[in-house]
């Protein structure tokens, strides 16, 4: 099962992400890790992408998927994984979607969280204060001004990739605005549709 789940921050793709990687035992795989630990274990592409870091500069498209295509590689992927945080824009879709032709593989779905952009912010007030409560640490970027600048670059790049999936046929959507269960429930419809 390999899923992109798309929507803007707050929006419970990762409330659902940690719900399908418990059940299905597949990994979520955030591109910003991956590139650590490919940095970390001196991969090919790695080391790539740490002179480009080192430099100062944004590691490019091409090394971005080729971390992905040596990631989706090991063991704990093969059954399939969930991407996070990548693609984020359609020139990164493309090199995906050619990646995974080149290794004979597919997503069965993209899922989009649709959602009203102006719930957002209490959604996120709401997380914060539940994790103050339980003693946990708050997201650096959990407050109004980082949201209103995470949603600006979500519409500036990603919002994109729901025309464009929609275009390939791989798009399904969810009302990101039920209720946890009711969500769960419509992605476990459409994933038992995208594997039957």
């Amino acid at each position: 099962m390999r899923l992109i789940l798309l929507g803007p921050p707050g929006a419970g793709k990762g409330t659902q992400a940690s719900r399908l990687v418990a059940k299905h035992g597949i990994p979520q795989l955030s591109t910003g890790d991956m590139l650590r630990a490919a940095v970390g274990s001196g991969t090919p592409v790695g080391l790539k992408a740490k002179a480009v870091m080192d430099s100062g500069a944004l590691v490019s498209d091409d090394i971005v998927v080729g971390i992905v295509s040596e990631r989706i590689e090991e063991d704990d992927a093969r059954r399939g994984f969930i991407l996070d945080g990548f693609p984020r824009t359609v020139a990164q879709a493309e090199a995906l979607g050619a990646m995974l032709r080149r290794k004979g593989l597919k997503l069965d779905a993209v899922i989009e969280f649709a959602v009203d952009e102006s719930a957002l912010l209490s959604r996120i007030e709401k997380r914060a204060a539940e994790t103050v409560a339980t003693g946990g640490t708050v997201r650096a970027d959990d407050n109004p001004e980082a949201l209103k600048k995470r949603l600006a670059a979500y519409r500036e790049q990603t919002a994109h990739l729901v025309d464009y999936y929609r275009r390939t046929g791989e798009l399904r959507t969810v009302d990101g605005m039920a209720s946890i269960n009711t969500v769960a429930s419509s992605i476990d419809a459409i994933l038992a549709e995208a594997v039957s």
